[in-house]
């Protein structure tokens, strides 16, 4: 048979299809750049720890962070605030840094300028 003669299914992922998808995809980026920004300030202003900032930098939430580092997620939200994040040794932040592919110093030491 010659392609001509055979019925020719476009698909789903048509011009107008790949429009929505890539419209889609840019609003998904813009708020994830958002939600970055938006933990970098809160870190800034010391209302949460850097774990938040990097959580969101890694694309992460609560749920995939405390499976990574082995912990209850009400413990390592506990770990968001910044007294409770301070007193963290280092064998703690250390599960942290390598989650995130850091070192335990640019986690403790994080400069949001």
């Amino acid at each position: 048979m010659k392609e001509n003669e055979v019925p020719q299914d476009k698909g789903n992922l048509s011009k107008s299809n790949m429009k929505e998808l890539t419209i889609a995809l840019s609003n998904a980026i813009d708020e994830i750049n958002e939600r970055i920004a938006t933990a970098k300030e809160q870190v800034k202003k010391g209302e949460v720890s850097p774990i938040v900032y990097f959580m969101e930098c890694s694309k992460m939430d609560i749920a995939v962070l405390s499976s990574y580092v082995g912990m209850w997620q009400w413990r390592v939200k506990r770990h968001f605030k910044p007294a409770v994040f301070a007193k963290l040794n280092d064998t703690m932040l250390q599960k942290y840094a390598e989650t995130f592919n850091i070192s335990v110093a640019e986690l403790r030491n994080f400069k949001t300028d």
